[in-house]
């Protein structure tokens, strides 16, 4: 999302991040923004209508920068894997590292941006087309499994590909709940989605 931004807009944006790390973004302040990035006022309203846009590109590239990584852990996972139990193992793997507990914050992030786009039309164009490309790229990955034999040929790639951005995303209903369910019991929930479902035709 970053690489293609002039390098004051970058630099902004990357700044606004370091500060939602630590900070709720009803917190922040234009003028921590400009302290950190070492950017004047005049910069940021010349790439930016207004300091809210500013933060709601920083909430939209901490909405996607996680999911790119899992995306890019399930493209290398298709160019190493060398059977199709490795590729089952592989996506169960990254599963339990994108929905365990230590990943809470992230999703707590995303739902708030969703939260926020939902009022903010500017922030809904926004997210429509970040959410547009990584559902896209999760696609073109399911695709490929698919072609390998390692993805059941029953389900429609894209279906796919919001079946399990939406399965992670949605531990964050227990991530609230007084009394968590036991993580062993919520990944055997979701091994059988993989094995039976999105890889039925590698583990039957």
């Amino acid at each position: 999302m970053l690489s293609a931004f002039h390098p004051t807009k970058k630099s902004l944006i990357k700044s606004a991040i370091v500060l939602l790390d630590s900070h709720p973004s009803s917190e922040i302040t234009s003028e921590q923004v400009l302290e950190l990035s070492g950017i004047s006022k005049g910069s940021l309203y010349h790439h930016f209508d207004d300091f809210s846009e500013l933060m709601e590109y920083a909430l939209v590239y901490m909405f996607s920068r996680y999911v790119d990584q899992s995306i890019e852990a399930f493209n290398q996972l298709l160019i190493n894997c060398k059977s199709p139990n490795d590729f089952l193992t592989g996506v169960k793997e990254i599963t339990r590292a994108t929905q365990s507990p230590a990943m809470r914050n992230m999703r707590i992030v995303r739902i708030n941006a969703i939260a926020q786009a939902i009022t903010n039309q500017r922030m809904r164009n926004l997210m429509g087309a970040e959410q547009g490309r990584l559902t896209d790229s999760f696609t073109d990955l399911f695709r490929e499994a698919q072609e390998k034999g390692w993805g059941s040929k029953k389900i429609d790639p894209r279906a796919g590909a919001v079946l399990v951005q939406a399965y992670t995303i949605g531990r964050v209903i227990d991530d609230f709940t007084p009394e968590h369910i036991e993580m062993e019991r919520w990944f055997q929930l979701v091994d059988l989605v993989i094995e039976r479902v999105l890889c039925a035709e590698v583990s039957s």
